[in-house]
């Protein structure tokens, strides 16, 4: 008698952007931004000197750095960001300054967490950090015996008139910067990176004052800055295929409504929020493609996984996914980010690198590279 093999079917799961089928309404968590400390519009131009050369610009990038248990994952990734810089065999190879993508304490945006979390593991970065504020920054702790607003922490450190001594962290020897107000443009002679504030809600929100800023601004780079690389930041992301947080209806909508006002797209979007690294393309009607990038593995005690497409609690069919294609992602390792513009007379682009850390000791290793062809702009 003959039996039949078993047969072991095995089957791959493809993962996506998801919209998580209950979602939290936490608007009244909202709050009211400080006042700017630059002028309208809120524009801090890098020199050659400060960003790099002419022709070639690199620096890192990371999210979610923060964390409420030990710093060693944050002092870890600081380690490998200046190792990184130490070892780079020129000037130009080095990198010119670390954008922190938000959420650089947790869970409040108090003096003393953002000492110990951020400034005090980071010391040892040799180059220049610029921010913008996450929701944990951002939220007040209702329990604090001290009053506060919300974002002082964060604006004594970034947001200063001038470059001045942190009165908070008395250890450490950097300086404040001076970014102009908590949503701001970067303008460097290869890029502009506009930084939005998106606020405490757990799917973002951002005020129309606000959104007119944004919407000037991508005018401004496509009218004014033609030759230059376009990048836009957010701490929410857009699109995420996680299982804690999902995609973001509130800022898919803010950036496709304010692309179809300004009639400009940026060349990438980059965020954290999530705690986990993920490389979205979406093919947009024109022809364009824009990665959306998730870069919040920056050292956060939980690390975010991604969401079983088929389980009913994930909607993964949304038709704001339709033209969306996850690339790659890591979930399950601490990470970040290093950038590199270069130009020159026969090509343009931005190449991006991600590096995840090792389980125990060690160097950070290559995980993911991607390029965004820019010739001919």
């Amino acid at each position: 008698m003959l039996t039949k093999p078993n047969i072991m079917i095995s089957t791959k799961i493809i993962y996506n952007a998801v919209l998580k089928t209950e979602q939290v309404n936490d608007l009244d968590k909202f709050q009211v931004l400080p006042l700017p400390s630059g002028s309208f519009p809120y524009r801090l131009a890098l020199d050659n000197e400060s960003s790099g050369l002419d022709s070639k610009m690199i620096f890192h990038m990371v999210g979610d750095t923060g964390g409420t248990k030990t710093t060693d994952q944050q002092e870890r990734i600081a380690a490998q960001m200046t190792h990184q810089h130490l070892c780079a065999g020129t000037k130009e190879d080095q990198p010119a300054f670390l954008y922190h993508l938000g959420d650089l304490a947790y869970h409040y945006g108090e003096e003393q967490d953002l000492n110990r979390q951020f400034l005090m593991p980071f010391e040892i970065y040799p180059s220049p950090v610029y921010a913008i504020a996450g929701n944990h920054d951002t939220d007040i702790n209702p329990e604090c015996s001290l009053n506060y607003e919300s974002l002082d922490a964060f604006c004594t450190a970034f947001c200063n008139t001038s470059s001045k001594t942190i009165y908070f962290t008395k250890e450490g020897s950097r300086k404040s910067q001076v970014q102009p107000h908590v949503y701001w443009t970067m303008e460097t002679p290869l890029a502009i990176i506009i930084g939005l504030h998106t606020n405490v809600p757990k799917y973002g929100h951002v005020g129309r004052e606000q959104k007119n800023w944004f919407i000037k601004e991508l005018k401004n780079a496509a009218e004014n800055h033609a030759g230059k690389a376009l990048i836009v930041c957010m701490h929410h992301a857009p699109y995420s295929a996680d299982v804690n947080h999902g995609s973001s209806v509130p800022m898919i909508q803010l950036l496709e409504s304010a692309f179809a006002a300004s009639g400009v797209k940026p060349d990438v979007v980059f965020s954290g929020h999530v705690h986990n690294y993920q490389r979205f393309n979406k093919q947009y009607a024109d022809g364009k493609t824009v990665p959306y990038i998730v870069a919040g593995a920056g050292g956060f005690d939980e690390l975010h996984p991604l969401a079983d497409p088929c389980d009913a609690a994930y909607d993964s069919k949304n038709g704001l996914f339709e033209d969306v294609q996850l690339e790659n992602y890591c979930d399950n390792r601490y990470g970040f980010l290093k950038i590199s513009i270069e130009k020159n007379t026969f090509s343009f682009a931005i190449n991006g690198a991600y590096y995840a850390m090792p389980a125990e000791a060690g160097e950070a290793l290559l995980f993911d590279e991607f390029r965004i062809d820019l010739t001919g702009r």
